[in-house]
């Protein structure tokens, strides 16, 4: 078992140190990898230093851990509808948490009270996609990807009103941070650290996990507590969605498009997709950051314009097929 799971992780964990390097070293000044190693090592010239260690490393593990996180939080939300083509952004959750934060910036709040709001914002999307979808009958995927993309796009017409109603001043912050936007991301350790927590967590309930994506019945039928399991993934991916969202505004498509291909590559054994998701999500959002960044510098583009055209193939393209 833990050499059937330490291969992929191993190669996952290659390519997400590989994305740090080049996300280190790419820029407006060229940063060579030996010119790296100097100085993680503490040597070095000082203007390399202070961009390595100042600037582009914490915007670096920033991107690493909202990928991360929104990987893994479009897997659980995959694994609860049992439906491919589910993810934060598309049923909402992430509008959710960016009316909340949005509505915490506007108040004036700051620090844990953006991240709390955005919480909320993420869990109330989450009852009202479940809980318009419930019909007589239960849950089926075309009602609650339905749901989930009318809340979606309700929630995108209350931040439309929100900006509408800001100050003027205030708007272009506002608007390149809603298009998910990795400038500002300067403290990386709280999403970070609640990343390794929540693969600490999860890990262990990937057998449960895994009967529970057959479906509720035979889950429950199996021994599994199934509807305790299920409110620790409605909180944890609106946790998830709400810490993304906090550290780097609206991305789009990571919890749809990462998910689904690791499934194709490595299998649908939770165990191993989650830690997977954390590092090949993470691994995305670095090199996107880094494209979106240099792609016309000095100017730099918002990250959720780059993910944004790579999901919304993949999504066109999943959806073709479920058909």
């Amino acid at each position: 078992m833990l050499a059937r799971l330490g291969l992929p992780l191993g190669l996952l964990l290659l390519a997400a140190l590989g994305a740090l390097v080049i996300a280190l070293g790419v820029g407006s000044a060229q940063i060579s990898p030996a010119q790296i190693w100097e100085v993680t090592q503490g040597k070095g010239d000082a203007l390399a230093r202070t961009m390595v260690m100042e600037l582009r490393l914490p915007r670096a593990l920033s991107a690493f851990a909202v990928g991360g996180l929104l990987a893994i939080a479009g897997a659980l939300m995959q694994v609860l509808l049992r439906n491919p083509l589910a993810d934060p952004y598309v049923l909402g959750l992430s509008g959710g948490a960016s009316i909340g934060a949005l509505a915490a910036m506007l108040g004036g709040l700051g620090g844990l009270a953006i991240s709390g709001s955005a919480f909320g914002g993420a869990l109330l999307s989450t009852f009202l996609v479940f809980g318009l979808a419930h019909g007589s009958g239960g849950w089926t995927p075309s009602r609650l990807l339905l749901t989930g993309v009318v809340v979606a796009s309700g929630w995108g017409a209350v931040i439309t009103l929100m900006l509408a109603l800001s100050p003027a001043e205030r708007l272009p912050g506002m608007l390149y941070w809603l298009m998910g936007d990795l400038s500002y991301a300067r403290t990386p350790w709280p999403p970070l650290l609640l990343l390794v927590m929540t693969c600490a967590v999860l890990i262990p309930l990937g057998r449960s996990l895994n009967v529970l994506a057959r479906g509720p019945q035979q889950a429950a039928a199996l021994g599994v507590a199934v509807r305790p399991l299920e409110w620790c993934i409605y909180v944890t991916a609106s946790l998830l969605t709400a810490a993304a969202v906090t550290t780097a505004g609206s991305i789009g498509f990571v919890g749809l498009v990462v998910p689904h291909m690791l499934r194709l590559l490595l299998g649908n054994d939770l165990r191993l997709i989650l830690p997977a998701c954390a590092l090949a999500g993470g691994t995305l959002l670095v090199l996107a950051d880094t494209l979106a960044r240099t792609m016309i510098a000095p100017e730099q583009l918002p990250v959720g314009v780059i993910t944004a055209l790579l999901g919304v193939p993949t999504f066109l393209f999943l959806l073709y097929r479920s058909r």
